[in-house]
């Protein structure tokens, strides 16, 4: 109930007077959600294994459907929808911990969190699962138009593994004010990261005129505009000639329903076939600038230099706001405990207990346990579920079995501890080989881009070393 209070507090400060011009544009009770779950994952494998990316934990405490369901709500926005399919039982779990507004509190009933899981549905998409991003929404656009929905005029939809914080009514209020039909989340780009993103083409009003998907050579210098139209100044669109999709959107609702089942029914993804295509058959397009951090949370290696980004001074990105705070699920644990400890640019998470260890440039999630003469260095430790007793442990040891957590003499460094590992004594996790890329399921061992992880759930015994 308290984060409730939170939220309407926070919410609150985005409402205006209804009656008035400018509510028109920034009412938010007009305004509904959609926030995909996105696709099995393969690129995050193995954090993925068990679970769907938008749940994969980051920054110590909370996981990444925290960042657009925060954003959402910041900016007021309280009717939000969760598209899921892969592996989605934590997902699910966590909304249903965090976002649960008591029977509709927000907005004297009508905010809510639906969770929306790919079904097979006659007539509305057949035996199919989600085959995209656009097909996912399509398969319940029926809702768009239920009574509850009655009041939505734009549908903002979301990415739900990205990292940044943004007030999506700022969006909105741009995406009204020139009447767009679907308007563009955009980053400005340098020479050296333009070609790994889809880029756009404007005119002077900031209208989308033309897309190239990841283009490089002659074909990349062909896409630089004049970023000062979206409001760089000439030093910063000098140096960010482009502009790269966010994979973010506003839509009207009428042109979202229009695109999704008239216009273009057979196409399945909104960045590689409807938005290009609108704007192409003349549809407005926008663009709209988003110049702060933003990360896009795909790979091992973004996720593993994001989340150590975040235990920087200072850092780039804090999940701290105090006029935008990031929610998370509400978790009455102690205080982490740290004895003669080592600890340099970390984060260490609520119900931690280290002894006698040396943590640098590290994440340590919730409940994590590291044994004395550790040393824990650009690495991240996920943490536990839950704790195990003295007797467990004992019991666990004399039986030749491992805790949950670090063992005493444990040097870990380029490397990810999944939830509830148990890492034995004197163990050397570092890749020292430098070894690019290994699987190695039956031991719970994998590495990507050359960082280590150990699987959730997996045993690594006494004085191993990878």
């Amino acid at each position: 109930m308290r984060l409730s209070k939170q939220v309407v507090a926070s919410a609150a400060a985005h409402q205006t007077d209804e009656n008035s011009a400018q509510s028109a544009i920034s009412n938010s009770k007009s305004v509904a959600a959609v926030i995909l779950g996105g696709g099995a994952g393969t690129r995050l494998y193995p954090l993925t294994k068990s679970r769907a990316k938008p749940a994969v934990p980051i920054g110590g405490a909370y996981r990444l459907i925290d960042v657009p369901m925060s954003n959402c709500l910041n900016s007021g926005i309280s009717k939000m929808y969760i598209l899921t399919q892969f592996n989605s039982v934590s997902l699910n779990r966590h909304l249903a911990r965090t976002y649960n507004f008591g029977n509709g509190i927000m907005y004297g009933g009508n905010g809510f969190v639906e969770v929306l899981a790919a079904t097979q549905t006659p007539g509305l998409g057949g035996k199919e699962w989600f085959q995209g991003t656009a097909d996912a929404v399509r398969q319940y656009s029926w809702l768009f138009e239920d009574i509850k929905n009655k009041d939505v005029q734009d549908i903002v939809i979301l990415s739900g593994d990205h990292l940044y914080r943004m007030d999506y009514m700022a969006f909105v209020a741009r995406h009204r004010e020139v009447n767009a039909d679907i308007t563009i989340g955009c980053l400005p780009m340098d020479d050296k990261r333009a070609s790994d993103f889809g880029l756009m083409k404007i005119d002077d009003t900031g209208r989308i005129t033309e897309f190239a998907e990841k283009p490089n050579g002659d074909a990349l210098k062909a896409m630089e505009v004049d970023t000062t139209i979206l409001g760089l100044t000439a030093e910063e669109a000098t140096s960010s000639p482009y502009i790269a999709s966010m994979g973010i959107y506003v839509f009207k609702k009428s042109a979202l329903l229009n695109f999704l089942n008239a216009e273009y029914p057979k196409d399945n993804d909104f960045g590689g076939e409807i938005i290009p295509k609108a704007a192409a058959d003349g549809y407005h397009v926008q663009a709209y600038l988003f110049n702060d951090y933003w990360e896009d949370i795909g790979t091992i290696k973004s996720f593993f230099e994001a989340n150590l980004a975040l235990a920087k001074n200072p850092p780039q990105f804090e999940f701290y706001d105090a006029r935008a705070p990031i929610y998370t699920s509400p978790r009455f644990l102690p205080p982490a405990k740290v004895e003669k400890c080592h600890v340099k640019d970390a984060i260490i998470s609520h119900g931690c207990s280290l002894a006698d260890c040396s943590v640098e440039d590290a994440i340590i999630g919730l409940r994590s346990q590291i044994g004395k003469g550790c040393t824990i260095k650009h690495a991240m430790i996920i943490g536990a579920d839950y704790y195990e007793t003295d007797e467990q442990k004992m019991a666990l040891v004399e039986a030749g079995g491992v805790p949950v957590g670090i063992g005493e003499g444990c040097s870990i460094s380029n490397a990810i501890i999944d939830k509830n590992a148990r890492i034995g004594k004197n163990c050397i996790i570092t890749n020292a080989a430098g070894v690019e890329d290994l699987e190695d399921e039956e031991n719970g061992i994998y590495i990507r881009s050359g960082i280590v992880t150990i699987l959730r759930n997996a045993t690594i015994p006494d004085g191993t070393v990878i």
